[in-house]
């Protein structure tokens, strides 16, 4: 659902009708909805900051239903200025700024853009990876639905730059409002000849379609992707060959994450260097919601900055299910890909969930090792078999039974074995949490 700034949420399925969120919920409101009555739900805020902005500079300020208002605000003035650098200019100013990518996996976006920009063959694609099913992360929707102009512009530039004329836009199912308004903005900009044929009369042909996942965690892996969108099973691929060569419908690709894309902006303009990160913040703190902080703020800052924990502090996960629980002396780490990695974590998906001294560890931690075991492909053996043994063993444990062995094991086999970041990264949560005495 991508609501976890908003507590506890509901997605409610009707034959026929669409697909209401309701964010908060009650009990009480989801009989309202069954029962054919609305329910009034007051929105919360996905945004509480109000200062330091770039990426989110527009969202809950400029009407996300409105290209008039986009290009009031600053709208397609880079790609006004991508043209007149020339596609080669635009690549190295993504390589000067060093964007790396903000889904997870941290890869040079330049490196991507290039490598498919150089690749011989004509046909080539984009593609926005806007399936956001990490848990604790809903960055991705807040920029979808608060600002959908500037993907679409911002995919136009990657277009551009690499020789693309088509591109499609992989979003989550159980984001229903993020889909509508992105296939408005892209309704809007094609009408008014900034998609299409000769783009902004540039001699640039390009276009975006829309796909929508059907809520598998594992669509999110890029070439898991790739088959859903070619009419697949959501598997992934093993890889060399990689997507810059050999991707979508086996042609050249560009994938990016929603916020990678939206970097890029400022980033043609001059006036971002891409230097800022954004970050979920949810569970026991203060103001949850999307946060926006330049690499190297603190973790304890960025705590601060949404208004402290609630309560009395226990655990702090960084990453979502796929990430990692830090250590409570490592608080003052700088939020950098390389300070992260060396304390033993990573920032991933800009994930903080906070827990304080009245949350379950236990029970927090079975339901991520459960949550690896569901999602799970099954295409591999060590993922398929090795979420399932490590589930079982962390029932043991928190019984009181000693499976730190086990689980270290089922970790290697996982993180050795597993043919993608899935099953590679299913144990880090668990070992961080054995590690750090979580569970005790």
């Amino acid at each position: 659902l991508g609501q976890c700034e908003k507590g506890s949420a509901a997605y409610i399925q009707i034959a026929g009708e669409t697909n209401p969120v309701l964010a908060p919920v009650t009990s009480d409101q989801i009989a309202t909805v069954l029962a054919g009555d609305t329910a009034t739900v007051e929105p919360a805020i996905a945004v509480p900051q109000e200062d330091g902005l770039s990426l989110l500079t527009r969202v809950d300020q400029v009407d996300p239903l409105s290209l008039h208002d986009y290009r009031s605000s600053g709208g397609y003035q880079a790609l006004a200025r991508a043209i007149e650098m020339g596609p080669d200019a635009v690549i190295a100013a993504i390589e000067a700024a060093g964007l790396r990518g903000r889904g997870g996996a941290a890869f040079p976006a330049a490196v991507k853009w290039a490598s498919v920009a150089d690749h011989p063959e004509r046909t080539k694609y984009i593609v926005c990876n806007a399936d956001e099913s990490e848990t604790g992360t809903f960055k991705d929707r807040v920029l979808m639905e608060g600002d959908p102009f500037a993907i679409v512009e911002a995919m136009t530039i990657a277009a551009f730059a690499t020789g693309a004329e088509e591109g499609f836009i992989y979003v989550r199912g159980e984001y229903p409002a993020a889909e509508a308004r992105l296939a408005n903005a892209i309704r809007q900009t094609r009408n008014e000849g900034l998609l299409g044929d000769s783009v902004m009369d540039a001699g640039f042909d390009f276009d975006i379609r829309i796909r929508r996942g059907a809520g598998a965690y594992i669509c999110g892996e890029e070439t898991a992707l790739f088959n859903s969108i070619e009419g697949y099973r959501g598997e992934p691929r093993s890889k060399p060959p990689y997507p810059t060569d050999v991707g979508l419908f086996g042609k050249p690709t560009v994938v990016n994450n929603v916020e990678t894309l939206a970097a890029i902006l400022g980033i043609v303009l001059g006036t971002a260097s891409g230097d800022t990160k954004l970050f979920c913040l949810s569970g026991a703190i203060g103001r949850p919601g999307v946060y926006e902080v330049p690499f190297g703020t603190s973790l304890r800052e960025l705590l601060d900055l949404a208004g402290g924990v609630d309560g009395e502090l226990q655990a702090v996960l960084v990453g979502g299910a796929a990430g990692s629980f830090i250590d409570l002396d490592h608080l003052d780490t700088a939020l950098t890909f390389d300070a992260m990695a060396a304390i033993g974590a990573s920032l991933g998906s800009g994930a903080v969930m906070v827990f304080n001294a009245d949350a379950d560890m236990g029970a927090a931690v079975r339901r991520i090792a459960a949550f690896f075991r569901d999602e799970s492909c099954g295409q591999c053996v060590p993922c398929r078999v090795g979420t399932v043994r490590q589930e079982e063993a962390l029932a043991r444990m928190v019984g009181g039974s000693d499976e730190a062995e086990v689980l270290a094991d089922l970790a290697a086999a996982l993180r050795d074995a597993s043919i993608c970041g899935l099953g590679q990264l299913a144990a880090e949560a668990v070992q961080s949490a054995v590690k750090l005495e979580l569970l005790r």
